[in-house]
């Protein structure tokens, strides 16, 4: 059970059920992280105003975009963002296999060299304090343009962020998503 409880939608103001209802399009369920948000619905709109400009960069591949979620999500231990970000790579037919590999990035033949740097760069800037040297920069260059490189540190910052909230929260994962991790176990 989540350590604040979730908002009753049908107590929400119109514009927050719009905002619910956007998520339920996309992801399928209402997020509770986002029924918590919404006890706050300034800080509901801005989240969301947030995460939809980050996602509507589209420098990267929906692919690369996942796993670096994933990967931020896994670094900081957030259980809940774990599942919603397998969740969202399993809609998207990304591969079970570099699901499950994900650890082992580094060493497995799954991965392309520009995965395996957009993956680094994101395991180690989920670390604190931050771990990236100079030479997983270097590598991470050669993959990815400064657009494409802001994209990816959007995504990682907005996993800190999330991560911090939903692991702080103890959010309650839907079933939706927790029936989905089961299938990379």
């Amino acid at each position: 059970m989540s350590r604040i409880n979730p908002a009753n939608r049908s107590e929400l103001s119109k514009e927050i059920q719009t905002l619910l209802d956007h998520s339920e399009s996309m992801m399928g369920f209402i997020p509770n992280d986002a029924l918590i948000m919404a006890k706050n619905p300034e800080l509901l709109k801005s989240v969301s105003q947030l995460v939809n400009t980050i996602y509507s960069f589209k420098t990267i591949s929906e692919e690369i975009r996942s796993l670096v979620g994933l990967m931020a999500s896994r670094a900081s231990g957030c259980h809940y963002c774990i599942a919603h970000t397998s969740n969202s790579a399993l809609e998207k037919n990304i591969s079970i296999e570099k699901l499950k590999n994900i650890w082992e990035f580094e060493s497995s033949d799954c991965f392309s060299v520009s995965e395996k740097a957009a993956l680094r760069i994101a395991l180690n800037a989920a670390q604190t304090p931050n771990l990236i040297s100079d030479e997983d920069y270097e590598e991470f260059e050669k993959s990815f343009d400064e657009n494409q490189q802001i994209e990816i540190f959007a995504i990682i910052s907005l996993f800190g962020f999330l991560n911090r909230w939903n692991s702080s929260l103890m959010t309650e994962i839907e079933s939706t998503p927790l029936n989905r991790i089961k299938e990379l176990e």
